[in-house]
This record gives C-alpha cells, structure tokens and sequence, in this order.
C-alpha cells in the first residue's frame, strides 16, 4: 500500500503523518465504502512505525468517519455518512441526499388523517383532537434504510397530500410548489437514542444500536405547518451546524440552536 514515507526528518508527528498518507492512498487508490485495509501490523512494518503511531492515526480516522474498526475482523473504509444541515438552511433530507449525488426514495408506511395529540396539538397550535396529516417513511439512501420519519402537518393545510405519492420527490417542494405553503423558518433539535426492536427491523441494526433523533417544528411565517421526528442510524448519519458568534445580550434573546425543543 505504500506509495510515501514518513519524514523523520519533519517536526510533524509521526502519527500525523501516516494519517495524511493513508488519506492520500485511500482517495489515489478510490478505494470504497467496506473494503478492506491493512492491519496494524502490516502498517506498522510497512511504514516502518510503532505500533502507538498506527493506532493514534488509525482512532483519528475512525473519530473522523473516514474508517471502520470491526473487532475480530480487521479495519475497513466506512461508508459514507449522509450530512443534514441542521440550522444553517431549512431543507429536507431529500434535498440534502440529492446534493451529495445519492439517490433518495422512500416506503411510504401510513398517509391517513388522525386527530392530534396534545404533543403535537401544542406544537402547530390546533385544537386537541384537530385533524392532521400523519405521514410515516422509511427512507433508503442508495437503497440502504437510513432514517425512519413520522411527520404531522394540519389537515386544512394540504388535504391533497393524502393523495400525493411520496416514494420519490421532496415534501417540502410538494408543499411549495403545489399547495403554496412556503417554509420561512424552522427550529430543530437533536439527541441521542437507543433503537427499539421495531425501529431496528426497519433500520436494519440491531437493538440498542445508536440512533440520532432529530425534532423539527417548521413555519410558514407565523404559523407551524409541520413537525417531524425521525430516527437517524448513528452509524450512517452526521448533523453540520453553522455557529455564528453574537453577543452575550443577544444570546439571550434569540438562541441559536435549541437542541430539546
């Protein structure tokens, strides 16, 4: 595998360096998601390194998301996580996926009417027992099940949402585009969470696996006319943020991210 050698002649640390050289050889060689690598005593003679030095390079890289440590089996390239914007943007995981040049379809589970519970009632503001929309899918990215998603929207919203199919195109420009419902703003949250047997046999995971759960409220100026929860694979999902600096006064008054909303 090995194309450079470590310069014991730079103040870089060794572990460093074997870091970036295999980055460069995983991006040279296009090696993919699941492959193989070499183990850390074939690095270790290979680079001519401790075995302290492969192991510092190796956990920063598995930290980052770039490999895959399976014990009793070896280190491998990890798949590749897909990232939502989590403040910086009100999109949807459609229009996320699509930017990474991943394809999105979903198997769309229940698309009903229901009365609203006092949860949700709260949230976009009905009456306890108002009708909504209950929109349930389980959403494969590239054909892997990635992210199981309930959201609840006022009937009088979009009644002809019941009617719509939802396996292959975004809700947020069906509510855009269709129904003249434009999302101005929105507030998200984030937190982590154990999978149930039900939502392991969806996602493809075992029990107690990680899931991160994302909870949105999402407005059309004044009002709420959607709010979702969906539970993400920990091990296929990443969240960005955009932090923005304000002052303390100003914190105060208009937090940026609220992460229990």
């Amino acid at each position: 595998m090995a194309s450079e050698a470590i310069d014991r002649t730079s103040p870089l640390p060794f572990y460093y360096q074997l870091k970036q050289i295999l980055l460069s050889e995983l991006r040279d060689r296009d090696l993919q998601p699941g492959e193989r690598l070499p183990g850390d005593h074939e690095l270790c003679a290979t680079y001519d390194v401790s075995r302290t030095v492969v192991r510092q390079a190796l956990a920063e890289l598995e930290t980052e998301g770039v490999i895959e440590r399976v014990k009793g089996r070896g280190t491998f390239v990890a798949q590749r996580r897909t990232a939502q914007n989590l403040v910086q943007s009100l999109t949807g995981l459609y229009e996320d996926v699509a930017a990474r040049g991943s394809q999105l379809r979903s198997e769309v589970r229940r698309q009903e009417v229901a009365p609203a519970d006092e949860e949700i009632a709260a949230r976009l503001e009905l009456q306890v027992g108002a009708p909504v929309i209950v929109i349930e899918r389980l959403r494969f990215v590239d054909h892997e099940p990635w992210v199981l998603v309930t959201t609840y929207l006022p009937y009088d919203l979009a009644p002809g949402l019941l009617e719509d199919d939802l396996r292959d195109q975004s809700l947020y420009e069906l509510l855009e585009h269709k129904y003249g419902v434009r999302l101005t703003h929105g507030r998200r949250g984030v937190e982590a969470a154990v999978a149930s047997k039900d939502q392991a046999a969806a996602l493809a995971i075992a029990p107690g696996d990680p899931l991160l759960v994302l909870r949105s409220t999402s407005y059309s100026g004044k009002r709420p006319v959607e709010v979702f929860v969906a539970y993400h694979r920990g091990d296929r999902s990443r969240f960005e943020v955009t932090l923005t600096r304000t002052s303390p006064t100003d914190s105060v008054r208009q937090p940026l991210m609220q992460l229990n909303p």
